[in-house]
């Protein structure tokens, strides 16, 4: 506990005794217990509200917005790249249409 050993521990309590007398000493040692058990429940209960709580169901919910949106912009990209393939084909359609009546062109003045 905190690295503090048995023989500091009994030198503690023997100061406090000195100190605070042996009439309040378990008074001391009552309040103390409460305090620390206090503590704890407090702890205990931020804990489980992180787990199970409002705070626990937002993570969640934002974790899924953020996975939608990650999916989202992968499929946008994939859409993106599909559109500029259908653009660059129709474009070399045209090209070869613009040949092809140059070529036509030039056979009817021949």
């Amino acid at each position: 506990m905190f690295g503090i050993g048995m023989p500091e521990v009994i030198l503690i309590l023997a100061i406090a005794l000195i100190v605070i007398g042996p009439k309040k000493l378990p008074d001391l040692a009552r309040a103390l217990g409460r305090g620390i058990a206090e503590f704890r429940r407090a702890t205990d209960e931020v804990k489980a509200n992180l787990d199970i709580g409002e705070v626990g169901d937002e993570l969640k919910g934002m974790e899924e917005d953020l996975a939608d949106s990650v999916s989202g912009l992968i499929s946008g990209s994939e859409i993106g790249e599909a559109i500029k393939e259908e653009d660059d084909i129709k474009e070399e359609d045209s090209k070869g249409e613009e040949e092809e009546s140059i070529a036509e062109k030039k056979e009817d003045e021949g």
